[in-house]
């Protein structure tokens, strides 16, 4: 707020020994501006009956004066109550604009704003009897009363709008009105200018005064709070449908795509294992060998794109039974064991004899696992090694995939869940895959309600984590297992 209101304002609430605080009320939104209000109609009343008690006929200019300050303090006070709990736009600016006229006492009053594809000024809100012809008119900023007040971001008073070269008389024109005075303010919005608040033609043919000015200035700070959360709101509501929309298309791509590829896939893994039987040179089967392999790394990209969306599409779909993650580990170190062997990477584990039981889906649980088992080998150097271990805790049983390999960035720890990502330039990579991997296995684990970490130094090796939560059931039976034993 500029320098000449506050100082108009504090020259209004000139009876409270807490004026300093205006300027910092007129940044305020919403709730504190409505609590700032309401302390100073309490003021104004207080003053007031002070006054009554002291004057005999109560009947002083002081006191019609404080009076009538009072009585617009209070109706501010009630429209400021209604618009803090308004989640009608249109029907909160036309109250706007109705209240700018009575606070003020003028005869009509309008809402503008800037508009982004024209450089001007819009009305957004105006009295019904000109709201259809005025609201489609745009206003300039270089020659008319509410361009100057948006540029300068400061209040304008006019009480002789015929001497003034900056009325704009388009308006006018339009609607067979005459200006003869204008008071117009500002609206801010963090410090920045949104708009324009104007009343128009002061009734009884008086000038506009510092107290409508000030009256006016805090209506317009609540209008252009309302007017930009809303703006901010609308985008928010475009931004999610168009995610949504992208999430839609990106879902269609992968099925499609997943569907058109299986088909030939099968064919192709078909026809080569045939040849494969039926070829004795071992050159060519070496060769059939390639492939094989080539169409098998295809058709688990084409698995791991359509489960990931399978996934998310089901992600409370859990078939929980006991499970002992030990043997779980087990299977996910057997079914690597020959990926390990090809990239000459050492498994190894360190489990516990005790049982470590969850409540929890085999299936999914399993896959986490081997995903980080596998990531541990593809990120890894020749005679490195993968580690995994297990334990219980109070309510929970962690599992630790750990190895030396290349470790991962610091700058790329907290994307390294993200689907897709890859550490590698896609031209220079020396491990294939889409980068979903560890992606999957964070669904895995957040479907059991568990929670999934790393922490990795590059260059040195990293160690993946992860919660799973043991189940209520459980929990009961080893409680239970535990008295009958004591």
């Amino acid at each position: 707020m500029h320098t000449g209101t506050v100082h108009r304002l504090r020259m209004f609430f000139s009876c409270s020994d807490n004026a300093e605080f205006l300027g910092y009320a007129l940044y305020v939104q919403q709730s504190v501006l409505y609590n700032f209000v309401r302390f100073r109609t309490q003021q104004l009343r207080a003053c007031y009956n002070v006054v009554i008690d002291r004057t005999p006929n109560g009947e002083t200019f002081m006191l019609q004066t404080t009076n009538l300050r009072m009585q617009r303090m209070e109706r501010l006070l009630a429209v400021l109550r209604r618009l803090h709990q308004s989640d009608d736009l249109n029907a909160a600016l036309q109250e706007i604009v109705t209240t700018a006229c009575e606070l003020t006492q003028s005869e009509t009053s309008s809402i503008l704003v800037y508009e982004e594809e024209t450089g001007l000024l819009k009305f957004l809100a105006a009295p019904h009897q000109h709201a259809d012809m005025i609201l489609r008119q745009r206003i300039p900023l270089e020659s008319s009363v509410a361009g100057y007040v948006y540029t300068k971001g400061e209040p304008l008073v006019i009480n002789d709008a015929a001497a003034d070269g900056r009325i704009f008389h388009r308006v006018d024109e339009i609607t067979g009105y005459t200006t003869r005075s204008l008071l117009a303010v500002p609206l801010i919005y963090r410090q920045q200018t949104v708009g324009v608040l104007e009343v128009l033609n002061k009734k009884g043919g008086v000038p506009f005064t510092s107290d409508d000015a000030d009256l006016l200035t805090m209506l317009a700070i609540q209008t252009a709070t309302l007017i930009q959360e809303s703006l901010l709101q609308e985008q928010a509501a475009r931004t999610r449908q168009e995610m949504e929309d992208l999430e839609r298309m990106k879902a269609d791509f992968v099925a499609i795509t997943s569907h058109e590829l299986r088909t030939p896939l099968g064919l192709i893994l078909g026809h080569a294992s045939l040849l494969d039987e039926m070829v004795s040179d071992e050159a060519q089967r070496e060769q059939i060998q390639v492939i094989i392999n080539s169409a098998r790394r295809l058709k688990k990209i084409v698995d791991d794109l359509s489960g990931m969306e399978e996934m998310l599409k089901n992600r409370s779909k859990i078939r929980r039974e006991v499970v002992d993650v030990k043997d779980v580990i087990h299977a996910a170190l057997v079914n690597l064991a020959g990926l390990a062997l090809r990239k000459k990477v050492h498994l190894a584990n360190r489990l516990p004899a005790e049982p470590i039981e969850v409540e929890g889906d085999r299936e999914k649980i399993y896959i986490a696992v081997c995903n980080l088992v596998e990531n541990g080998i593809l990120f890894n150097n020749e005679n490195g090694q993968v580690q995994v271990s297990a334990e219980n805790l109070p309510g929970y049983v962690r599992v630790s995939v750990a190895d030396n390999g290349i470790g991962i960035p610091a700058h790329a720890v907290h994307r390294i869940f993200e689907p897709f990502f890859q550490l590698e330039h896609h031209l220079t990579r020396r491990t294939g895959g889409m980068g979903l991997g560890l992606a999957v296995a964070k669904v895995m684990v957040e479907l059991h309600g568990g929670q999934i970490w790393v922490e990795s130094l590059e260059g040195k090796g990293s160690n993946f984590t992860f919660l799973l939560p043991k189940g209520t059931r459980l929990q009961n039976r080893q409680r239970e297992a535990v008295k009958e034993a004591a």
